[in-house]
């Protein structure tokens, strides 16, 4: 059984920067077999994807995050962060780490596990 455990979230305000990280403890196949997701959700609003990268290392993030945020992996220590910049009101949200053997898609509906969120706040 997979498990993923958020830290990281806080208050910030707009401008500033936070980084995210999820820790894995990984059942019967290593980490770095898992690509890894960060999802966020709004009240009242989907959950949106946010960024992920596959067991290769390749990265995908979503168009209101591109060149704001960095998403990165230790298959090591077994950890996959977010490093959030610029950070913007709109970024407020529970954020979501989220674990699948398949490869990286925005669906959420694709991933098998799931952290229990971390919230980020950010003051205008």
């Amino acid at each position: 059984q997979v498990q993923l455990v958020e830290s990281g979230g806080g208050l910030v305000q707009a401008g500033g920067s936070l980084r995210l990280s999820c820790a894995t403890s990984v059942g019967t196949f290593p980490f770095s077999m898992y690509s890894m997701a960060w999802f966020r959700q709004a009240p009242g609003s989907e959950r949106e994807f946010v960024a992920g990268i596959t067991s290769g290392g390749s990265r995908y993030y979503g168009d209101s995050v591109k060149g704001r945020f960095t998403v990165s992996r230790d298959n090591a220590k077994n950890t996959v962060t977010l490093q959030m910049n610029s950070l913007k009101p709109e970024d407020t949200a529970v954020y979501y780490c989220a674990a699948d053997r398949g490869g990286v898609t925005s669906s959420p509906s694709a991933y098998d596990y799931w952290g229990q969120g971390t919230q980020v706040t950010v003051s205008s």
